[in-house]
């Protein structure tokens, strides 16, 4: 049976939450090959909030805090995606990256970086593959996505993970192929922005922008995940539309993943993980579960690229290296948990 929280278990969860993502952006700012004393910190915030920062304090804090900014957009955005998709295949090891919509980004991006493009063009065409092959997917896999019959065959998402792999396979012998026609001035770029890399992010609007507006109209549907996930067969007898949660689930998972790997390139683990953990400490109610999910892959990221920044300082590491490094054990560990709690 899901147990639904109170509101003063979800307020105290996500305040401890909350208070562990700014512990970890705070942490992320003084930390580098060059520390930020804690005393010049009151004095340099001030300059950032005012637009004129000063001093070297100021300028170390506003590149560090944009770069953390957009870790924690990114790993926020890779989680909530994480919970959906599970949600939306109800298959608890579905993460962000399983319908190729990473896949089709990577396309986009290396193909940009190939013919050595600008920045801002190597985003675009991440974005357009990204987009691409949702769009694509959702076309092959429409009538999946409607939930079988009269919306009712909720479990039943075969198709659509099918076609995800297929599409994903295609998009990655593309992948393969302009790796191994790259020359090696653009092949190391090329390499870690496949591993997923946030060396030279900074503050972005739009990432942010998406991350508020999916989280808030997920919380409207919380109560819908809810009953689909207890009762999957008999939702729309509760009535729940399931053909239409299921579609927004996948539009909104699709424009998450879209942004973060723009963003970072592609980060894994966070989608899975994360979710995992928060479904492990908080329980299942979606209520909680989504916020919580976000905030945790937030900080989560933000942790991973202030070790990948400062482990080998001043050498820095693509922060996917500590995402997998980190992810496996815990996973790893979940699932041993699982199967003690739950034998067959």
């Amino acid at each position: 049976m899901l147990a639904a929280t109170s509101p003063s278990r979800r307020s105290l969860a996500l305040a401890l939450l909350g208070a562990c993502a700014l512990a970890a952006l705070v942490g992320a700012g003084l930390a580098g090959s060059v520390a930020v004393p804690v005393a010049e910190l009151p004095h340099a915030l001030a300059g950032l909030l005012t637009g004129s920062p000063d001093g070297m304090a100021a300028t170390l804090l506003d590149l560090r805090l944009g770069r953390a900014s957009s870790a924690f957009v990114t790993g926020a955005a890779l989680a909530l995606a994480g919970v959906m998709m599970q949600a939306l295949v109800r298959n608890p090891l579905a993460d962000p990256y399983v319908l190729g919509v990473s896949a089709g980004a990577a396309v986009g991006a290396l193909a940009a970086l190939l013919f050595g493009a600008a920045l801002w063009l190597v985003d675009v065409g991440a974005l357009f593959g990204a987009v691409a092959i949702s769009l694509l997917l959702y076309l092959l896999a429409r009538r999946d996505l409607g939930g079988g019959r009269g919306g009712v065959r909720t479990g039943e998402s075969g198709v659509l993970l099918l076609t995800g792999v297929v599409l994903a396979s295609a998009c990655m012998a593309l992948v393969t192929l302009m790796l191994s026609v790259a020359p090696e001035s653009r092949l190391r770029g090329m390499v870690f922005w496949m591993i997923g890399d946030l060396a030279g992010t900074s503050w972005r609007l739009l990432p942010w922008v998406v991350l508020a507006g999916a989280l808030l109209l997920a919380l409207r549907q919380a109560r819908a995940l809810n009953v689909m996930a207890l009762h999957a067969d008999a939702a729309v007898t509760l009535g729940v539309n399931v053909a239409r949660l299921r579609r927004f689930l996948f539009m909104c998972s699709g424009l998450l993943t879209a942004c973060a790997v723009t963003t970072g390139g592609s980060i894994g683990f966070v989608g899975l993980v994360v979710p995992h953990a928060c479904r492990h400490a908080f329980g299942p109610d979606h209520r909680l579960l989504l916020p919580a999910a976000a905030l945790a892959g937030g900080g989560f990221l933000v942790l991973a690229d202030t070790l990948a920044r400062t482990v080998l300082a001043p050498q820095q590491l693509p922060v996917g290296v500590l995402t997998s490094l980190i992810g496996v054990p815990v996973f790893l560990f979940q699932l041993h948990q699982l199967h003690v709690r739950h034998p067959r």
